[in-house]
């Protein structure tokens, strides 16, 4: 006997919030995972581990459910360069910043992310011009992103500064990445994209981890930081792409995008909670503006025809 449709509808849509919820969590916990394996690994080389794994993992949940190669050679050269600046230069910026900056703070600078794709938008995707709405929300983010890099300059001196900074350029880089993406409507799976952007932006941080920081095997492998390594690789990477990609044909762009107002915050709290780490007045008060301006930005999807498929439009949220 078939299922009936009205039980197999509901079966789906008790998946779809559940899968946006697994997100939130997940995406929010990642930041403090970060941190806390940065206390036995180094950056660069814990970042390209992480990646190796996740791309082993989505590699082997891949083949045989779609097709492996992009279909035209030039595919290859905007997959490498919008690998390097996804994974290599995005990442390798994070790892390194949160030696310096809070989890919770990490999470806010990423934040910016929808913020530089929309000015990059503006000058590549014809059919997404600069709205004055969005263009207030960049103004009240970019505030939001001063004061946190200007209180980090005062009380934390040089080298946090330079890590929010180097954050901050790192979600630029992401989000320059994701337009460019787009803009070449490449006839692929999303997925496979993801993979080879691993690929191309996993193997320079390898090769410098290697240089940089020597040999893997004498890294201090405590317990903890295999746990967090291992976390972020299959749980905090091949996971949520995975579930990130099955809800893009079933829940809108702004539905989607929320999540980035979300994450933010359940990184600050899960870094008070479970990491002791406290924020001063001017940081939240730079969060508050951030994720204020990254509201409006995303407020302005909120309308009559705006809500297309996922895959048709460019989905900038932040992750760890």
């Amino acid at each position: 006997m078939r299922p009936q449709k009205g039980s197999i509808n509901k079966r789906l849509n008790w998946r779809i919030p559940a899968a946006w919820l697994t997100l939130c969590l997940v995406w929010s916990s990642t930041w403090l995972a970060i941190k806390v394996g940065l206390r036995d690994l180094p950056p660069i080389s814990y970042v390209g581990i992480r990646f190796l794994i996740a791309l082993v993992v989505l590699l082997a949940v891949s083949i045989g459910h779609t097709h492996l190669l992009p279909k035209r050679r030039s595919d290859y050269a905007v997959l490498a360069f919008t690998g390097l600046l996804m994974f290599a230069i995005n990442y390798a910026l994070l790892f390194w910043g949160e030696l310096y900056v809070s989890s919770g703070l990490a999470a806010i600078l990423q934040a910016s992310i929808p913020i530089f794709g929309m000015v990059f938008a503006h000058w590549m995707l014809p059919d997404e011009p600069l709205r004055w709405q969005r263009l207030t929300g960049a103004l009240v983010s970019i505030v939001g992103v001063a004061l946190i890099c200007a209180r980090l300059l005062s009380f934390n001196g040089w080298l946090a500064f330079l890590g929010g900074l180097g954050i901050t350029i790192g979600a630029a880089s992401a989000a320059f990445s994701n337009v460019l993406l787009k803009s070449r409507n490449m006839d692929l799976a999303p997925g496979m994209m993801a993979a080879w952007q691993m690929i191309f932006g996993t193997a320079p941080l390898l090769l410098i981890g290697l240089a940089v920081d020597g040999n893997p095997l004498y890294f201090h492998w405590t317990g903890t930081a295999l746990f967090c390594l291992f976390y972020l690789a299959i749980i905090g990477s091949a996971l949520t792409f995975l579930l990130l990609y099955w809800l893009m044909p079933r829940m809108s762009v702004t539905q989607l995008q929320t999540i980035s107002l979300i994450t933010p915050p359940g990184a600050i709290a899960l870094g008070w909670a479970l990491g002791g780490e406290r924020l001063s007045a001017w940081s939240l008060l730079g969060a508050c503006f951030v994720l204020s301006g990254v509201w409006m930005i995303f407020r302005r999807l909120d309308k009559p025809g705006l809500h297309a498929p996922v895959q048709e439009r460019a989905v900038a949220v932040p992750r760890a």
